[in-house]
């Protein structure tokens, strides 16, 4: 028997690129198809179930994750722009409030009166006009003094519209003037403003906190107009103030947490206010190791590269090292809020707010650390992926121990077939194996027939393939024409095997008839044809389409003692016209022998479209050649769908029946309707050709009796390349 051509249908990767990609864009599936397949699946393969959970885990917690990161980001953007806020007006305020009492002390008519006669007296030499500036400068000291104890002021001083100091507190101040990096601030009481410094190193020597009277101490000023009976600027009154105490316990109040902060700095980042870290600066070696060792204006706010904290030491000095990411943007004016993350000037990641005050010249940050602002989502976050691990450690065990159970039950099936015992059957030997399954030569036990036993693969023994093949075995089994191959059972193993035993065949196939003898006498084509239609018309009347006839799929054979008996084969891709089976609306069938409408409409395939097969099958058994020959499954799907084929007589140049030719043409029709409507119609209309009876069982005898006996094909004979990717049958 030879039905390796019936039962091979190649896999999809025997299919050329081309063929593949063509075959992708005809074969859609519905949502209720997959819905069915997925549900299907899923019931059958529990080591699924973790794996989806665990998918669906991960999705969700990356979706929960995302929310919980956002919201948590919008509150802590909230409360850091909600605290630099409260930081900035509290030391405006602080700031507005010195400036209205220099105000007022500066226009106090005891003061601005001494502040003229000293002014006076600066003005001209000589013994007396000096003993009369002193005078005055005691005066002054003597009016302010009450005013620089209720506001805690430790100096003062008062400067000429030059900015030259005329009286100090210290007489050692007078002469000098304004510091030249802040004499912009000074310069504003020259126009009529009260204003307050940001803080500055002292050039003169001044008492820090040891009671040591040194250069360089942090100071402030708080400076106003003095004016004149005419209401104008002659002079500025200033007022010392200590940064440390009011101004840094202002910006120390604006903390969140056990690491947040608030501090001021200037343009190039040099600190203004205390650091709350400063003894652990102090272990970092960023500041000097004594006491009162302080970081006000002694630590630039610059980005080391590095956590220090964890153990990072910079390789460069810090005057090299880039101001912070939060630096520039407060010195280019900006206002805004990080809660990505940056480095401090310890290298620590933070979270922050920021803004500058240009009317003072200085910037005020708040900062957090991002571990400390972020805790709960990262306890959160290592839950999460703790429980993730888990279930992915249980979904691996659980498809290790499905696959080792599946790897059981298939070594258990491929025993039972060495063993060459199948149910009632004993095998013998094996015929053909193809993409979906297995074919041996059998015998039942009990009634000693020679039956084709056909046999799930191992490896394909998928919910789907099982579908079809019991699908296969129902649709056959219901055909009784015989020309149509009979099935006598149907089963499964204790093992898991599947198969179905049917007719035994030791015939030929039409695909290797025409490659082995050449092109058929006209006579033998249409005796064959009438026999193919015979069983078509069965399939077609039961309402069954079985989009899937080409000459490997028809044996001829030699049975009840009778020659060229047609058998059709492979009814594994029928459909029924209300078909709902998965893959029924997909594209099926064999490319050089599909319909126009299989390529452009596999849904709407009909009895037609098997009739169009079938005059594809005559075409080939008379010519030894497809209808269409292409180099590309596009370009074989167009002349299916538009091309007209050429009539054989053409393609073998020499004289056809024309009747015939005309009946295999009418088949081979792009519209349906101009087809014979039925295989029955077809067979008819071969009947009543010229050459009809030309082939006899007489014939059909003498023929089968020489090959029976071994002769060789003719000389004349053209064997066709059995390589042909087109030929081979595609099913989505």
């Amino acid at each position: 028997m030879n039905l390796l051509s019936f039962f091979k249908r190649p896999r999809r990767r025997d299919l050329t690129p081309a063929a593949q990609g063509a075959h992708m864009t005809w074969a859609s599936r519905t949502f209720s198809t997959s819905i069915s397949r997925t549900r299907e699946f899923l019931s059958r393969r529990l080591w699924a179930w973790p794996i989806i959970a665990f998918t669906l885990l991960l999705a969700l917690g990356w979706l929960v994750h995302g929310a919980i990161e956002r919201t948590m980001n919008e509150n802590l953007r909230t409360q850091l722009q909600t605290l630099l806020d409260v930081e900035v007006a509290m030391l405006r305020n602080w700031m507005h409030s010195q400036e209205r009492n220099l105000e007022s002390m500066a226009g106090d008519a005891t003061l601005r009166r001494l502040a003229a006669e000293l002014l006076d007296a600066s003005r001209h030499e000589g013994d007396e006009t000096r003993a009369a500036a002193e005078n005055a400068a005691e005066a002054i000291a003597d009016e302010l003094g009450p005013a620089m104890h209720t506001h805690s002021y430790d100096t003062y001083f008062i400067a000429n519209r030059d900015l030259k100091v005329i009286a100090a507190t210290y007489p050692e101040a007078i002469g000098m003037t304004a510091p030249a990096e802040r004499r912009s601030d000074f310069a504003r009481a020259l126009d009529g403003l009260a204003s307050v410094t940001a803080p500055f190193a002292s050039q003169l020597p001044l008492v820090d906190e040891d009671g040591v009277r040194r250069t360089g101490v942090p100071v402030m000023y708080a400076v106003a107009p003095i004016r004149d009976e005419n209401l104008q600027v002659v002079a500025v009154l200033g007022m010392q103030i200590r940064p440390q105490d009011e101004f840094t316990r202002i910006l120390q109040l604006g903390r969140l947490g056990e690491t947040g902060e608030t501090y001021a700095f200037d343009a190039d980042g040099l600190l203004l206010s205390g650091s709350r870290f400063d003894e652990e600066l102090i272990l970092l070696g960023l500041l000097e190791d004594h006491p009162n060792s302080h970081s006000i204006l002694k630590l630039r706010v610059r980005d080391p590269g590095g956590n220090m904290v964890a153990g990072y030491r910079p390789k460069v000095r810090r005057s090299e090292m880039e101001p912070t990411r939060m630096v520039e943007s407060a010195a280019a004016g900006e206002t805004a809020v990080d809660v990505a993350g940056y480095a401090d000037y310890r290298g620590v990641q933070v979270v922050g707010a920021w803004t500058w005050l240009k009317d003072y010249g200085m910037g005020v940050a708040v900062e957090v650390d991002y571990a400390e602002a972020f805790r709960p989502l990262m306890i959160l976050k290592r839950t999460f992926w703790g429980l993730l691990i888990l279930l992915a450690l249980s979904s691996i065990a659980i498809f290790v121990f499905t696959v080792m159970v599946a790897r059981l039950q298939r070594q258990a099936r491929e025993a039972a077939i060495e063993a060459k015992q199948l149910g009632q059957y004993k095998l013998e030997e094996k015929l053909g194996a193809g993409a979906m399954g297995v074919v041996y030569k059998g015998r039942h036990a009990m009634l000693a027939r020679p039956t084709a036993i056909k046999m799930l693969n191992a490896d394909d023994l998928t919910d789907t393939a099982i579908a079809r093949f019991e699908r296969e075995v129902q649709i056959t089994s219901n055909l009784n024409h015989p020309n149509t191959v009979a099935i006598y059972d149907y089963g499964r193993t204790p093992e898991g095997v599947f198969y179905y035993a049917m007719e035994f065949l030791d015939g030929i196939d039409l695909q290797e008839l025409v490659e082995k003898y050449g092109p058929q006498s006209a006579g033998r084509v249409i005796y064959i044809l009438r026999q193919i239609c015979g069983s078509l018309y069965e399939a077609h009347s039961n309402g069954l389409v079985h989009r899937d006839v080409k000459p490997a799929n028809i044996m001829l054979n030699r049975r009840g003692g009778e020659g060229d008996v047609v058998k059709v084969l492979d009814f594994g891709l029928v459909k029924a016209r209300d078909d709902q089976h998965p893959g029924a609306g997909g594209m099926a069938g064999t490319p050089l022998y599909m319909s126009p409408e299989a390529i452009q409409a596999p849904n709407s395939v009909d009895a037609c479209s098997d009739i169009y097969a079938v005059g594809a099958v005559g075409y080939f058994l008379l010519t030894g050649q497809p209808v269409f020959e292409a180099h590309s499954f596009a370009d074989l799907c167009q002349m299916h769908a538009s091309e007209p084929p050429k009539p054989p007589s053409l393609r073998l140049g020499r004289q056809v029946p024309e009747d015939l030719e005309n009946a295999i043409l009418a088949c081979l029709e792009k519209s349906r309707s101009k087809r014979p409507q039925t295989a029955r119609e077809l067979a008819q209309r071969l009947s009543r050709c010229a050459d009809a009876n030309a082939w006899t069982l007489d014939d059909a005898d003498a023929w089968w009796g020489r090959h029976e006996r071994g002769q060789s094909a003719p000389a004349a004979a053209k064997p066709l390349s059995s390589s042909n990717p087109y030929a081979a049958t595609i099913d989505h």
